[in-house]
């Protein structure tokens, strides 16, 4: 303990709760921690605006179904043909026209789809960091980190590897802004659907 001096251990203190602090506390470094991926899996609005994309990814897979089985049939049909016929030529525009067509819309769902959840996962990190630039600055924070809180599994490579590479090894709990910027993403989720057209406050 030689090398922590009075005013080291002074600053440490100042960091076990995140509470606001007077101007001559402001001369310490005070960091927090926040947990991204937790917020993203976790927060009952961003999972709404994900279940409603797979949602649409569900009933467009219904759809493929069905598109498919029409040109399984007209391909089926062809097979009824006599090469080199009228019919055959007609029925093998056909089939060509519906995979070809079939192709373009499966591209272009993917792109649409690929393209809403780019918007959710842009949209609410910004809101995230919105959240977190609020809070450092209603506790004179000057850092927070970014970390993963999910514990690791030795079952699961991939989860040991991920705790392995964790950047922070150990943080205190009252650190963790994580519940704090989930608040204020309540908050703002309710006031954008309160503004939002064709809303109607009771």
């Amino acid at each position: 303990m030689r090398f922590i001096g009075k005013a080291a251990i002074a600053a440490i203190v100042s960091l076990s709760a995140l509470a606001p602090v007077s101007v001559s506390a402001q001369e310490y470094h005070r960091v927090a921690v926040v947990d991204v991926a937790y917020i993203f899996k976790n927060h009952p609005g961003i999972k709404a605006q994900v279940e409603k994309v797979e949602a649409n990814l569900k009933a467009y897979d219904a759809q493929l179904k069905a598109k498919r089985e029409e040109l399984q049939q007209a391909a089926e049909q062809l097979k009824t043909f006599k090469v080199g016929s009228p019919d055959y030529s007609a029925q093998e525009e056909r089939v060509a026209s519906l995979e070809s067509k079939l192709r373009l819309d499966m591209q272009r769902k993917r792109q649409e789809l690929a393209e809403k959840e780019a918007k959710i996962y842009y949209e609410n990190y910004k809101l995230i960091g919105e959240g977190v630039k609020f809070l450092a600055g209603h506790y004179k924070i000057n850092l927070v980190l970014r970390y993963n809180s999910e514990d690791m599994n030795k079952e699961v490579g991939e989860s040991v590897i991920r705790g392995v590479m964790k950047n922070i090894v150990y943080h205190d709990e009252s650190l963790d802004m994580t519940k704090g910027v989930m608040q204020f993403l309540d908050q703002r989720m309710a006031t954008q659907t309160a503004r939002a057209p064709g809303t109607t406050n009771k």
